[in-house]
């Protein structure tokens, strides 16, 4: 299957990285690709285990039993 890129510049970087990796266009784009997916994934992963850690220290404050005064909070928001 035929793959054309048509914006010039978009052309020019993938023969520039495909050079640079002495690999062939389609091997340049896999490799882009799955470098690009992994970036992703590892990005992610460490949005996710900063949530955790987040959540973690939230989970360990001691509750403190008092409940939230719907009054004063409908109050604030103009309600």
């Amino acid at each position: 299957m035929p793959f054309h890129v048509r914006d010039p510049e978009a052309d020019a970087m993938l023969r520039q990285y495909a050079e640079e990796k002495r690999v062939g266009i389609t091997d340049a784009i896999k490799l882009a690709v799955t470098r690009a997916r992994e970036a992703d994934a590892q990005s992610r992963a460490a949005k996710l285990a900063e949530l955790k850690a987040i959540r973690d220290r939230l989970n360990s404050l001691p509750r403190t039993g008092e409940v939230a005064d719907k009054a004063f909070f409908d109050e604030l928001s103009g309600d």
